[in-house]
This record gives structure tokens, C-alpha cells and sequence, in this order.
């Protein structure tokens, strides 16, 4: 196999991941956390395509099973046995996400009747609607390049679930709204504020399973309409910018993905990509005030800031897509502006890069602490295009 650096190091931090979680060799009770695997699933794609090794492609189809396996069950320390649908041994092997996946985090969830407490719940599982959505990508990423539409019906069979068991309509609202956490068996919202992100990405994903069942030239069974509406309801006038790293990444992979739609003629909604752009925009020049890429490492979070420097990755293509393709995007002279400015603070994402390439970074407590979604998003970030490409 003839890598080069930067491939050396995504296989080296791929290699390494799954030797620590337990997914090669595999171990009987793997440490499995649906965010990581989700990206780890399109490097190991993303792997696969670079060097047409069937390693690649046989970890990120081992790791499907064991996030189902693992996360579509309860845990050890739960009274309850089997999958979390309650569907038998057969049924819950066809059906696997068809209640939802965990999180898994170390503490098992808090119950009812215990009193809310913030800074446990960080630490306590249950289902997050964002997760499910980076799963529900991953698994669809999967159908894309090996052709096989299961891993989209399964994609399609979680975001249906998570769409009736997320929203819900407050009794004086007419507009559905979103619970952040839900308990593990999707019957009472743990945290029931609204992730300011979470329609956007329910929005952009449902219309990107639907995509590319379609293509697989699959029909009925697959039809996210009703769902894509609802989505779309709550998206309106939402407030779209922030300054944090991560989620001004998630906005870019977001516009990415849009984009991508649009050219591909599933989906016409430039108002909603330039409100994207424009919030993505506010959130950089916000970030790049803060000066936090000067702080030592060991006051920085590598995982959040290489949420950035994924998305930054998005911004070229997105400019050569609708430079090339011109005619969805309605010759938009302000969108192409301002995508230009985007163009600006793609440097930051370089520099991100080469800061937690540096060993040294990787040694400090904000690291090791978060060790494995901190290689897993570096190594997305050196090779991101599985991941980017719907």
C-alpha cells in the first residue's frame, strides 16, 4: 500500500481507533459512541476509495454492526435485555434502528422520577436527535458506494422514528418544535429545549435519504415527505448563527449538502442556502474575533474546532458547484459573493489541521480526555470527501 503522509496518518489514527474501541479485534463488549462512529465510517470509506483495500470497506461494515449491536440494545447495566424496538432476535436483525440508536455514554440514563441535574446529563445516555442524523448520513454514504439500498432503508426506517418521537406540537403553538435528548426508549424527552441546529440538519438529511433512494431506484417504501414538510415549517425563521467552531462546521456541511441537492435537481430552496451562507458568515467572523486558535492546546477542544475545519473543507467545491452549474442557482450573484467570502477563512481550517497534526498537541489533557472523536473528525478533516459528498 503506497500512502502518502497525510493518508499515513488518517490510517494510522483509523487503525489506532479501532484497536482501542474494540472494533479490530473485535471485542466482546466494544466502546461504541454513535457520533465518533458515524464519522469513523466514512473514513474508513474514504479509505477504501483511496486504495481500493477491502480492509477499509470490511471495518466500516463491521462497525455498522457493532454500533447496531451495541447501541440498538440496552445496555449492561439496564434491567431491560435485547433491542430497544422490543422486537425479537430475527425481527431486531432486519430492523435494527427502527427504535433508534443509543449514544452511548457511560452513565446510563437518568430515570423519571430523578430531579433534572445539568451537569450530569452530559455524562448520562439516551438518544440525541443530531446524532441519529450524522448516523442516518453515514449509513446512507455506505448504500451510495456499495450500491446495496439496505443501508438507506435502515437510515430511512431511524429518521422516520426520530422524526414522530423528536417533534411534537406545544399546546399553543400551531408550529411543531424538537426535543435535544430523549430517554433510550424514546418515551419521555430528558432535555426538552430545542438543539438550535437540529431541524437544519433534519431538513438537509431526510431530503438527502430520500435523494439517493431514489437513485437506488427505490420508491414508496422510502417517501420522507410528510416528514421533509414538518422539517421545513420548523426550519422557518429559525436563528441559524453561531460562534461556536462546531456548529458553524455543521452549517457548511449543511450548505454543502444543499448545494449538492440542488445540482442533483432533488431539491430547489436557494433562500435557505443563502441564509446558511449568511449565518455561516456572521458565525467565522465572530470565531476569528475570539482569537482562540492562539490559545495552547490545552485550553482548546479539538473536536469542536475540527467541526470547522471539516466544514471550511466543504467550501470549494461549494463554489466550483454552482460556478459549474449555474442554472439551479438562478445565476445568483450574491450567493456566488458571498460563498467567495467563505473562501477567505478556509485558511483557518489548514491551520486547525496542522496544529493537532503536531504530536506534541496531541498529548495535552483537552486530547486525551476526548481522545477518540478527537482522531476520528481529524482524521475526516484530512480526508473528507466521503464524508462531504451525498
Amino acid at each position: 500500500m503506497n500512502l502518502n503522509a497525510t493518508d499515513k496518518l488518517v490510517h494510522e489514527l483509523m487503525m489506532d481507533f479501532a484497536r482501542i474501541t474494540g472494533l479490530d479485534p473485535a471485542n466482546v463488549h466494544p466502546r461504541r459512541y454513535l457520533w465518533t462512529d458515524a464519522f469513523a465510517v466514512c473514513n474508513y470509506l474514504e479509505l477504501f476509495r483511496r486504495t481500493n483495500d477491502n480492509t477499509y470497506r470490511n471495518l466500516c461494515l463491521n462497525l455498522i454492526d457493532q454500533v447496531h449491536h451495541t447501541l440498538g440494545r440496552h445496555r449492561d447495566d439496564d434491567p431491560r435485555r435485547g433491542w430497544i424496538s422490543g422486537l425479537d432476535e430475527q425481527d431486531g436483525e432486519r430492523h435494527p434502528t427502527i427504535m433508534g440508536l443509543r449514544i452511548g455514554k457511560k452513565l446510563n440514563e437518568r430515570r423519571p422520577e430523578e430531579p433534572p441535574n445539568e451537569r450530569m446529563e452530559w455524562d448520562q445516555d439516551g438518544q440525541y436527535y443530531h446524532y441519529l442524523t450524522k448516523w442516518m448520513h453515514a449509513l446512507n454514504c455506505v448504500s451510495r458506494v456499495t450500491g446495496n439500498a439496505i443501508y438507506t432503508g435502515w437510515a430511512i426506517e431511524l429518521a422516520r422514528t426520530a422524526h414522530s418521537r423528536f417533534t411534537y406540537t406545544p399546546p399553543t403553538v400551531d408550529r411543531k418544535r424538537m426535543y435535544w435528548k430523549m430517554s433510550i426508549d424514546l418515551t419521555n424527552p430528558l432535555v426538552p429545549s430545542m438543539g438550535q441546529h437540529d431541524p437544519l440538519d433534519g431538513f438537509v438529511t431526510y431530503n438527502e435519504l430520500q435523494a439517493t433512494a431514489k437513485g437506488l431506484g427505490e420508491s414508496t417504501p422510502f417517501d420522507l415527505k410528510p416528514e421533509i414538510a414538518d422539517m421545513a415549517k420548523i426550519c422557518q425563521g429559525i436563528h441559524l448563527a453561531t460562534d461556536d467552531p462546531l456548529g458553524i462546521g455543521g452549517l457548511l456541511f449543511d450548505a454543502s449538502r444543499i448545494s449538492q441537492l440542488m445540482i442533483k435537481g432533488y431539491l430547489k430552496n436557494q433562500g435557505l442556502l443563502e441564509r446558511i451562507v449568511d449565518s455561516a458568515l456572521l458565525g467565522l467572523g465572530s470565531f476569528a474575533e475570539g482569537c482562540s486558535m492562539e490559545y495552547p492546546a490545552e485550553y482548546r477542544l479539538a473536536f469542536r474546532e475540527l467541526g470547522l475545519s471539516i466544514g471550511l473543507m466543504a467550501v470549494e467545491n461549494l463554489l466550483k458547484g454552482i460556478e459549474e452549474n449555474p442554472e439551479p442557482f438562478r445565476l445568483s450573484s450574491y450567493l456566488h459573493q458571498r460563498i467567495e467570502d467563505l473562501i477567505g477563512y478556509v485558511p483557518f481550517g489548514k491551520t486547525i489541521e496542522r496544529f493537532w497534526m503536531d504530536d506534541k498537541n496531541r498529548k495535552v489533557g483537552t486530547w486525551i480526555d476526548h481522545r477518540e472523536i478527537n482522531m476520528v473528525m481529524l482524521a475526516t478533516s484530512l480526508a473528507p470527501d466521503e464524508f462531504l459528498m451525498i
